[in-house]
């Protein structure tokens, strides 16, 4: 059996092209892919915009206009693992912005309500500590911030 990999399929209330070119205007490495639109046969308006397809970071998406019964949950979101803290910065002001929501940490709500995780580098390490004790506070500390704060995180951490 082979497999020709994943795509992430996500269901949006008429503006999946407008969400797309969102995602590629954040992501600097994204690419556009077919947009394929209703004919007759439904469920949508004939010629209005039934799937986007777009890549970005490598990962292959659909977006899909069903309309409004399955909105966006926090229950599955997306982690961008950023290379350092302006990284980090940069995609958690732009996923914000124009409507975004900051939630605790480091999860995002973007204005379309696609959940993600901007992780910087070092915070995971932190919280999976092999030591319990660093762990826990870590993760306490972690537990009162929006933006993680690495460097207060590790403070946390190394306190005794």
């Amino acid at each position: 059996m082979s497999s020709n990999g994943f795509t992430t399929c996500l269901w949006f209330d008429g503006n999946a092209e407008a969400a797309a070119d969102y995602y590629l205007s954040v992501f600097k490495d994204g690419k556009r892919g077919r947009t394929g639109r209703y004919t007759e046969a439904g469920p949508g308006p004939a010629g209005e915009v039934m799937i986007v397809e777009f890549e970005i970071n490598g990962q292959k998406f659909v977006g899909l206009n069903g309309g409004p019964q399955f909105p966006f949950t926090e229950a599955i979101s997306f982690q961008i693992h950023c290379a350092d803290e302006a990284e980090a910065d940069y995609y958690y002001d732009a996923l914000t912005r124009d409507g975004g929501e900051e939630s605790a940490c480091g999860w995002v709500k973007d204005r379309f309500g696609v959940s993600w995780q901007v992780v910087p580098p070092g915070a995971v390490d932190l919280v999976i500590d092999p030591d319990p004790a660093r762990a826990a506070r870590a993760t306490a500390a972690m537990a009162k911030m929006k933006k993680l704060d690495v460097a207060e995180m590790r403070r946390a951490a190394d306190a005794a």
